[in-house]
This record gives C-alpha cells, structure tokens and sequence, in this order.
C-alpha cells in the first residue's frame, strides 16, 4: 500500500469508528481543528521505529497543542503480531520515560488484532482498541484530562461506555460500518 492509501485508511477509521462511534470524547474537535498529525513509518526495523518515535515525542512536547495536539504514529508491516507489539509497548513505556515526559505525553496503542486482556479473540469489546494498522497514539495528558473532565465521567467511564457501545453494534454493525458503498 502506498502512504497516501495507508494515510486514507487511517482516516477512515478516525471518522468512521473514533469519532462517528464517540470512542474518543475529544477527538472530533482535534480533528476539525485539524490538530492530529499522522504520520506513516517505512522503518525497517524496531530501532529505526523507536528512532521515528524519539521524534515523535520530541515534537509534540515541544508544539503548542494549537498547532498539534496529537498524534497518530501508523506502521503498517512493523508489527503483523499483536503479542509481539503489546510486549513492544513495555519498550514505549520507558521512551517516554526516557523523554521526561511521563504525565505529559501517554501512548494509547491501537492494532487490527487487539486484544484485551482475559477476552476471547472474537469478543466484540476488542474492536475499541481495533485499526486498520497498528498505531501508537500519542496524547497530550493534559487534554485527555480535559476530555474527561467535560464528558462528566472519569476514564474508566468511557471506557465502559466505548464496551457498551460495540456490544450494542455487535459484529454486523462492525461490518456494516466498514462496507464500501
């Protein structure tokens, strides 16, 4: 797939999934004010992918939030395995410890085969965490406290509201929202 087709895709779902399913309470404003960057990686291997991410991080702690408020690292072959990129996220973890940047910046992780702990595979409540790629997401810790805050709820609110939500949708509804008409 070509970056442009890979950055289409990646879209899609934002619109389609994060923002049309409300997965995300403050994503749509970040999105019209257009504030997400999204960035595909062609690294050949996990260091060269952390080296993408170094920037990443550096970026965004040092953009204003107008300019950028989050950001959206897509690798699209990298990590073919969920296994393989959830052990990966330990890695992320001390990057952005590394960085400083704990309880500045947090990495939301997103893959085509997520899986949530103590689910089956097929469980419906995985496709929160579900893209067309695997993706790091990174958040500035002060607007996700910000979302929370003006969604009247805390974190694991949302996160019941989001389970809620698929479980209604259910597999044909997941389908019917990735149908080509």
């Amino acid at each position: 797939m070509t970056d442009d087709e890979i950055l289409a895709r990646t879209r899609e779902w934002v619109e389609k999934a994060v923002i049309g399913l409300n997965l995300c309470p403050f994503a749509r404003a970040v999105w019209v004010r257009e504030q997400v960057r999204v960035v595909v990686s062609r690294a050949r291997h996990v260091d060269a992918f952390l080296d993408e991410l170094d920037r990443e991080l550096d970026l965004l702690a040092t953009t204003p939030a107008e300019q950028i408020d989050t950001t959206l690292l897509v690798h699209p072959a990298l990590f073919p395995d969920f296994g393989m990129f959830n052990d990966f996220l330990g890695i992320v973890d001390d990057v952005v410890a590394e960085h400083d940047l704990e309880g500045v910046i947090q990495v939301a992780p997103f893959h085509p085969l997520f899986q949530f702990e103590g689910t089956a595979p097929d469980d419906i409540t995985n496709a929160t965490n579900r893209s067309p790629f695997p993706i790091l997401h990174l958040l500035r810790e002060e607007s996700v406290e910000r979302a929370v805050a003006t969604d009247a709820g805390d974190a694991d609110a949302i996160v019941e509201r989001n389970m809620k939500t698929l479980t209604e949708l259910g597999h044909e509804g997941w389908a019917r929202l990735w149908n080509k008409s």
